[in-house]
């Protein structure tokens, strides 16, 4: 799939072309996932008095959350292929709204359990996001690009966990009883799904020339069936070893970011004897790091393209990796308070950064079939956080053992973006993509203009 006219250049501050309107819409639209996706979890004290809910059933459902993405994450890349980023974003917040706002008539574990299901659809979401920041935007800038969207998009997690309690705590000051506060606090979100999903419709577009419809229409596009359809589609990502290759390594970055970010705050909490409040201020401090440490990684993701190709890329993507598993190893060794929290930043650091280096490399593997791509290495994520939840699940093994075992566990992982290698005539292409766009540009930073 050939797209033309991608920017060159990230002008944060430039609503009038259509590459930094969709850039905005789509890390707003992710960010806005996460209220969804998991508003419910900072209620769930409330929710687990109400409905009378068990540690194990706590437990499952929040599994369930993040292993149904899986597949969905699977069914959209290959569904961005045939419709486009656009409807396929306005279709998912829009039907995603409805399982958000019905949660509230949840009156058991099965029928709560039911809808943290289907609310971890939305997880799919950060899939789209980078296809259309992938198709939006030149080589030069395609790896700083997926990683700031996404990066900013994941903050929602962070900002999820300050306004729901607000928005529960403004709902109660009505009068309203707890039971009934949770079940209208998750409406909010709901609404505000629904609306980003109308104004992506209006205000976005697939391609910098226009909608994928019309572009098929002028035949700048090939059509969406054949040998091009959906089966096809994820038939080619699926029978590349790149990509799975690629699997394995988002398992072992954005995998692991999940997975700290449900068991941080308990493991300070334990492990050196904090406040739930300080625990939970220190544990913060990890995903806040998405601001700018994933945007890093795309940017060296790109400077590194820039001396060495496509080779350059994958070897960051290797070093990113390699230190992430490092830093986690001696992060589970940390006994002074001081010293952990420092050694967690750095952590925080090179794990955001290796998920800014994967897709950094992603657009290039298989441009015919990008969504699919896209939709397996981000499943990828959620796979890995399924793994390490099972984990720490263990009561064979501690907190401090199940993070050392996962920090060898990556930097095994590291190894797999070793497999991703492309051919002579395909690194020379690139290479030339990648001039002809920083011609004009040579720096791959965010503008302000």
């Amino acid at each position: 799939m050939e797209i033309h006219n991608k920017a060159n250049r990230i002008r944060l501050f430039n609503w009038k072309m259509p590459q930094m309107r969709a850039f905005h819409f789509s890390w707003f639209a992710f960010h806005i996932c996460f209220f969804g996706w998991f508003g419910i979890a900072p209620l769930m004290a409330v929710v687990r008095d109400d409905l009378g809910l068990t540690k194990t059933q706590i437990g499952n459902t929040i599994i369930a959350s993040v292993a149904i993405t899986v597949i969905v994450r699977l069914a959209i890349g290959v569904l961005c292929d045939r419709i486009g980023p656009r409807r396929a974003y306005t279709w998912l917040l829009c039907l995603g709204s409805v399982p958000v706002m019905c949660i509230g008539f949840a009156d058991s574990f099965e029928s709560f359990f039911l809808a943290r299901l289907a609310i971890g659809a939305i997880g799919a979401s950060f899939v789209i996001t980078q296809y259309h920041t992938s198709v939006m935007f030149a080589p030069n800038v395609v790896g700083t690009a997926n990683a700031t969207s996404a990066g900013w998009g994941n903050l929602g997690g962070g900002t999820t966990q300050i306004l729901m309690p607000l928005i529960f705590s403004g709902i109660l000051m009505l009068g309203v009883n707890e039971a009934l506060g949770w079940r209208l606090a998750m409406v909010v979100p709901g609404i505000v799904l629904f609306l980003t999903g109308i104004a992506y419709y209006f205000f976005t577009q697939d391609a910098p020339n226009g909608n994928f419809d019309a572009l098929r229409a002028r035949g700048e596009l090939p059509a969406a069936d054949g040998e091009h359809g959906m089966g096809a589609s994820f038939a080619a990502a699926a029978k590349d070893i790149r990509v799975w290759a690629l699997f394995v390594v988002y398992a072992a970055c954005f995998g692991v970011e999940l997975t700290i970010n449900n068991i941080a705050a308990i493991y300070y909490f334990d492990h050196f004897e904090l406040s739930l409040a300080t625990a939970g201020m220190i544990a913060g401090l990890f995903g806040l790091m998405n601001l700018f440490a994933r945007t890093l990684g795309g940017i060296f993701s790109d400077l590194f393209a820039r001396n060495s190709g496509l080779k350059g890329r994958v070897r960051w993507l290797f070093i990113a990796m390699l230190c992430e598993g490092v830093a986690l190893m001696f992060f589970s060794q940390m006994h002074v308070l001081a010293l952990a929290i420092g050694i967690m930043l750095v952590f925080s650091l090179f794990v955001q950064m290796a998920e800014g280096a994967t897709f950094g490399v992603v657009p290039f593997i298989n441009k015919k079939a990008l969504g699919a791509v896209a939709g397996i290495v981000g499943a990828g994520g959620n796979a890995g956080a399924v793994a390490a939840g099972f984990l720490f699940r263990s009561e064979a093994l501690t907190y401090q053992e199940g993070l050392f075992y996962l920090g060898v566990a990556v930097i095994i992982a590291s190894l797999c973006a070793l497999l991703v290698r492309f051919s002579p005539e395909v690194e020379a292409e690139e290479n030339a993509a990648y001039q002809e766009a920083a011609g004009t540009q040579p720096s791959a930073a965010l503008s302000l203009r």
